[in-house]
């Protein structure tokens, strides 16, 4: 391959000279279907404030009196009505296949919309928790769905020189649904009766409803339609994200390119689930899966879960105020990530993410370890309270580093290192991974933090944890994270082909193309028939026959 001229790559952020039409279409597209996040944020951010709100603690109560004679739920009724969002999740998320692949991206994104609306309706009518518990299931696992069909949806609609901030909106749209539960949960938690947890319940109502609609009227993915042979339908598809006419030339090259990619990995075989863990495509899943669980494990989890009370330890009183805070941080802290990932690229964010995640975690651990103390019965003693305000802005860095690095590009990468009949499925288990160690860390995290029998009672020293997870993400970083900037999903599949090493990948340059390849093998196959042929017949004309594979070797090249 090294017969051909390289062409440069365009300059990042601007439309490359080569690509026919327009893109605006494609971004806008993207940028409307990263709306989903905001079923996701808003979900996973109101239940914090809901279980705070005296009514809603009164009624669902079925005995249990807190510390100051209140009725509450208690502390594993608390566990299992925040960890069956998840689990409800990590189920929703490795059934996405089973729509994203048969009736299409679209209409499973549609169909995941009215699993999470069931789910809305239930905790809307509940006023006692088994019906709470159920909605809270069916939430989940309309949230799972979503949370693996838009990456999905996003990167085969996206153009290549600005996927990374088409699909890192994504995340941003999920910053944005976080902060706006915080500002309803601030609203209406004074409440006395059931509008202080219905009337934030019901809000997302309206969320669902929007992405429905505008599914409705949005386009398949092209990528899916091939999938399915489908190439008329295809080509109109994706005329209409370049606003070009289908038979426009620039869309026959681009269609061509993506059907030769699916019929070469066709022919090696069908995808199973197993086979996503066979060959070359162990390396893609287990970074994908790797990535997504890394990104829980950094401890943004601990802080938008349980943040609260270690900001209250410090000395700070309106928890609400304080959620709004450090939300309204995360929303802005995104911004510059989606600017960046298209100019910089994946893998030097993600390193120096995780370098800035670990210094501030291990800061905080520090501050926090060295400048605090506990009576005998386990109560907070501040013994400076400089230095853990010091550890409070140390927090706040943290988030702007997660957010505007590891937040958004777990999804960009794991939603473009998999070939297309692999995608959905590969997709769905990182995905899952995400919802799982989500699970296991809201679910450990009170026994780690708390004091009392049976608990670590770790308190500050728990960042001493996430400062270990966040140093493993830098090795992971450099020995496994492909350098994908400005690469269409194709070129990414024939990148891992090529290169053996991430740290090798920045400076790969795509020199064929799969419509090349398909040709070359073509030409192979007429020649080998024909020498056969010549064989058989004694004609003898070995030199003929050696011009001809010399044309087919210079042919590879090219």
């Amino acid at each position: 391959m090294a017969g051909i001229k390289k062409i440069p790559l365009a300059k990042p952020l601007s439309k490359p000279p080569s690509e026919a039409g327009s893109s605006w279409p494609a971004i806008l597209i993207g940028a409307f279907v990263a709306f989903g996040g905001v079923l996701f944020g808003y979900d996973t951010g109101t239940i914090s404030g809901i279980l705070a709100m005296d009514y809603w603690r009164s009624l669902f109560s079925t005995g249990y009196v807190d510390s100051k004679g209140h009725l509450d739920v208690s502390p594993s009724q608390s566990s299992a009505i925040v960890s069956i969002l998840s689990a409800g999740t990590f189920f929703g998320a490795l059934a996405s296949p089973l729509l994203g692949d048969h009736i299409g991206r679209r209409w499973g994104l549609i169909a995941s919309s009215w699993v999470f609306v069931l789910g809305v309706i239930f905790q809307t009518a509940s006023t006692s928790l088994p019906l709470f518990l159920a909605g809270r299931f069916f939430a989940g696992f309309g949230v799972g769905l979503i949370s693996a069909l838009i990456p999905l949806y996003q990167s085969e609609t996206a153009p290549r020189w600005i996927r990374g901030a088409i699909v890192g909106a994504y995340q941003l749209a999920i910053t944005i649904g976080l902060l706006l539960a915080a500002v309803v949960d601030n609203s209406t938690h004074d409440r006395n009766d059931t509008g202080s947890y219905r009337i934030p319940i019901a809000v997302q109502f309206a969320w669902a409803i929007i992405l429905i609609v505008g599914m409705l009227i949005l386009p398949e993915t092209p990528r899916y339609l091939i999938k399915r042979n489908r190439m008329d339908r295809a080509a109109q598809s994706l005329g209409k994200l370049r606003r070009l006419p289908r038979d426009h030339p620039g869309i026959l090259e681009e269609l061509a390119e993506i059907k030769a990619n699916h019929d070469y990995e066709m022919s090696i075989g069908k995808a199973s689930y197993l086979d996503c863990f066979r060959g070359g495509m162990l390396k893609r899943q287990l970074t994908g899966m790797g990535l997504q669980g890394l990104q829980q494990l950094t401890g943004i989890n601990f802080i938008f879960y349980y943040g609260t009370q270690y900001f209250l330890n410090s000395g700070i009183s309106n928890p609400f105020i304080i959620t709004m805070i450090t939300s309204s941080i995360n929303v802005a802290s995104t911004l510059p990530g989606l600017y960046a990932v298209d100019k910089w690229g994946r893998r030097p964010l993600l390193l120096w993410g995780a370098v800035g995640m670990c210094i501030s975690q291990f800061l905080v651990a520090i501050l926090g370890t060295t400048t605090t103390s506990q009576d005998a019965n386990g109560n907070i003693i501040v013994l400076n309270v400089a230095a853990q305000k010091a550890s409070i802005a140390f927090v706040c860095i943290y988030i702007f580093f997660f957010a505007s690095t590891w937040g958004p590009l777990a999804w960009v990468v794991t939603g473009e290192i998999f070939p297309l009949k692999h995608r959905a499925k590969g997709l769905s288990m990182t995905t899952a991974t995400n919802w799982l160690l989500n699970w296991a860390i809201a679910y450990a995290t009170p026994y780690l933090v708390n004091y009392g029998q049976g608990y670590a009672n770790l308190q500050s020293k728990i960042f001493f944890i996430w400062f270990a997870c966040c140093f493993l993400c830098i090795s992971f970083v450099y020995f496994y994270i492909y350098e994908t900037k400005g690469l269409s999903l194709e070129e990414v599949d024939e990148l891992y082909t090529e290169v053996s090493s991430a740290r090798k990948s920045a400076g790969w340059q795509p020199t064929t193309t799969f419509q090349q390849r398909g040709s070359v093998a073509h030409q192979g196959g007429v020649l080998a028939e024909n020498t056969k042929d010549s064989t058989e017949n004694g004609m003898g004309h070995h030199d003929e026959v050696a011009e001809k594979q010399d044309g087919v070797a210079a042919g590879q090249h090219v």
